[in-house]
């Protein structure tokens, strides 16, 4: 009688681990193996350069509100480089940017800050 006694604790405890749930058993892992998924962000421009005027068109397809900017490298040293004035590209909105050089135009491009 001494030796069931004693393993009586010891069948009961196996007995409970082994009716456990599969759920309760999963929910116990820290994750799942997959990477999270990507935040979706940021408004696809297209610019176009005419002579000395500079348009960019930016359309933005996500929630998140982009604040987009355009700037402005001019080809002579003596044209005034220009950054515009950024504008918050909403959800499924599309802004408009322009600028320009007196003469040339060297480089453009579209920075992107998302607005919180």
């Amino acid at each position: 009688m001494r030796l069931s006694r004693s393993l009586a604790p010891a069948a009961a405890a196996l007995a409970l681990v082994l009716a456990l749930p599969y759920d309760a058993a999963s929910h116990a892992r820290v994750g799942s193996g997959h990477p999270p998924a990507p935040q979706l962000f940021g408004a696809s421009c297209r610019t176009t350069v005419q002579g000395s005027r500079v348009v960019a068109y930016c359309h933005n397809p996500y929630v998140a509100t982009d604040r987009v900017q355009l700037h402005i490298e001019c080809a002579e040293w003596w044209d005034i480089d220009t950054d515009g004035a950024p504008a918050d590209a909403g959800p499924a909105s599309t802004v408009r940017l322009s600028g320009r050089c007196w003469k040339d135009v060297r480089a453009v491009w579209i920075s992107h800050l998302e607005v919180s």
